[in-house]
């Protein structure tokens, strides 16, 4: 359901924000005052076209804004979800005044927001980020019709018309299994495709596979090898250079005559003689011989490490073809030893894969039947439900349009087997979708003796908008659309004719929320909101506002509708008497 509707900057609307009512909501005013710029400006918002022209003349940019309670529409929140634009309750659409949901938005409201630059740039929004004008009009799908001369979606769209007759003849269930059934049988042929092209190249695949199996597992790499590797192939390089500074350092420290440790022994002993004249020595004397000590196990180690140390080129020569080959697996399968590991287990698993990839192939086609079985069982009882159920669901809606005044008008519609597109999935050479193979579409013949052509074929405004009238009021309920937009649906019609139309579009909106522009009072009585749209000149600049009407402005208007610019006792009583009557009829 619409909630609220902000134009700013849009052809003659300066600025212009209105909350519109659940039920019927009619919008009337003179000729010129800006009715219809409103259906444009829900048009520009829900992924219309935007044009420069439409920028109010002096202004940088025109903006629309509409929100939306989704709280009734389950499909139109998982798409938000999937989206990541679930509402958020800070808003950022540049300021408080942008935010028209409130502090309260949450995952039931939509927002959009589209704005056009004078020099043709525009802007989309939703719930407060960035989108294109294509991703507003998928995200709002299903909430909004539009019936209008310009603006005809939703039911002109053959695509909608498969659900409308599933609905009408009570096949959503069936439609619903259909769907999964469309799903498996999509993931098993792809699944069986996978496996197929891996068949093709198996051998190749697993030679190949060996090899680099046989070649890890041949040089067995250990964990830290390589660095125990390195740190040996260094030592038998430079043996003869470790070996010399060991013994050059253990004889500086303890072996030679001048050694460090002699000469640290010899300073302990003079620092305990000297100890008897100051007690305080002693505890000094006592760290350099621990010191002294220390670095006696010290040359002692190091002497044995050097002597330890030999030269031998068999085995540098070893270490450094080991080095080598550890070094070029890694290089290959990864880099690290780790990423070497892995590479080996993927590859014993898919050669298990490969051995049984004949038996999986024989499992999948078996499993592919079963599933084109069952989907061939769903297409055909949807296919003759729905060809038994359009005759019924035509008769309805053309008998809906003699009511209408269209009593030469027939509705037809046609179930035929949709044709097969590029490299969609077909049953029985038709093209098979969620729905089954059936393309439906509704056919109107708006005079006797024509053939029925595609609803987006009527010339007339009033004839298209009484058309998805009928179509809606047959359908009532259900529909996905939450909203209904009807403009020139009292072209050509008066009297008794636009009093039937009123009467119908009231029963539309008890299960629909519906706007109706009209110039008939006849069908603005039976609204339950009535909005009133004048323009102003101000500044020398013309205006277009609007305005709900209480009681007693919706009587003034009435009456000014029946009689004209001047409002008499009798066309007031004639306006009462009219609202009371519709009042009546609604009951």
């Amino acid at each position: 359901m619409l909630l609220r509707l902000r134009v700013r900057n849009f052809a003659i609307i300066d600025e212009l924000e209105v909350d519109f009512e659940p039920g019927l909501n009619a919008v009337t005013g003179e000729t010129g005052a800006g009715k219809s710029i409103l259906v444009s400006a829900l048009g520009l918002v829900l992924g219309a076209r935007g044009r420069s022209e439409v920028v109010r003349s002096g202004a940088r940019s025109a903006e629309v804004e509409v929100l939306f309670d989704i709280s009734d529409d389950p499909e139109v929140r998982r798409r938000l979800r999937e989206a990541g634009l679930a509402a958020e309750s800070d808003g950022d659409l540049g300021g408080e005044e942008a935010n028209i949901g409130g502090d309260d938005a949450a995952e039931t409201e939509l927002l959009l927001r589209r704005v056009i630059s004078a020099n043709g740039r525009t802007h989309a929004y939703a719930n407060g980020r960035l989108a294109t004008g294509a991703q507003l009009a998928a995200l709002a799908q299903g909430l909004v019709s539009i019936s209008s001369q310009h603006e005809h979606h939703a039911l002109v769209d053959p695509a909608t018309h498969q659900y409308f007759l599933d609905a009408f003849a009570g096949l959503l269930d069936l439609r619903e299994q259909m769907g999964r059934a469309h799903q498996n049988l999509l993931r098993v042929t792809a699944e069986h495709e996978r496996a197929r092209q891996q068949l093709v190249g198996r051998s190749e695949r697993e030679d190949l596979l060996r090899f680099q199996l046989s070649e890890i597992e041949a040089c067995d790499p250990r964990p830290d090898e390589l660095k125990e590797l390195l740190g040996e192939r260094d030592r038998q390089r430079h043996a003869e250079r470790l070996s010399s500074l060991a013994a050059r350092a253990e004889h500086e420290l303890y072996a030679g005559d001048e050694a460090l440790c002699t000469r640290l022994a010899r300073i302990a002993d003079e620092l305990r003689d000297a100890a008897a004249l100051d007690l305080a020595l002693v505890p000094i004397a006592e760290q350099i011989e621990a010191a002294q000590a220390s670095l006696e196990d010290a040359s002692r180690d190091l002497g044995s490490w050097g002597r330890n140390i030999t030269a031998d080129p068999e085995r540098l020569h070893e270490r450094e073809e080991r080095t080598t080959a550890l070094q070029r697996l890694q290089r290959k399968y990864g880099g690290t030893f780790e990423a070497v590991l892995e590479h080996r287990d993927r590859a014993r698993r898919e050669l298990e894969q490969l051995s049984g990839s004949d038996r999986r192939i024989a499992e999948l086609e078996t499993e592919r039947d079963a599933a084109l079985a069952a989907a061939r069982n769903l297409v055909r009882k949807l296919s003759s439900a729905r060809k038994r159920s359009a005759e019924r669901l035509a008769a309805a809606i053309s008998e809906e349009l003699g009511t209408l005044g269209m009593g030469d008008a027939r509705i037809a519609i046609e179930v035929v087997p949709a044709p097969a597109r590029g490299s969609e999935p077909t049953l029985d050479g038709a093209r098979l979708t969620p729905g089954g193979i059936d393309r439906v579409e509704f056919l109107i013949a708006t005079n006797r003796g024509e053939q029925p052509r595609s609803l987006h074929k009527i010339a007339s405004g009033g004839e298209l908008s009484r058309a998805m009238l009928a179509i809606k009021r047959v359908l009532a309920g259900l529909g996905p659309a939450g909203l209904y937009v009807f403009d020139e649906v009292d072209a050509g019609v008066g009297g008794a004719m636009a009093e039937v139309i009123g009467h119908k579009l009231g029963e539309v909106a008890r299960h629909h929320q519906v706007i109706c522009i009209t110039h008939l009072p006849q069908i603005a009585a039976f609204a339950d909101a009535h909005f009133r749209v004048h323009k102003q000149v101000k500044r020398g600049r013309t205006l277009s506002l609007i305005a709900l009407l209480d009681p007693s402005e919706r009587q003034d208007e009435i009456a000014r509708m029946l009689g004209g610019v001047e409002i008499t006792p009798k066309t007031r009583a004639a306006a009462v008497e009219m609202l009371k009557k519709s009042r009546g009829k609604k009951r």
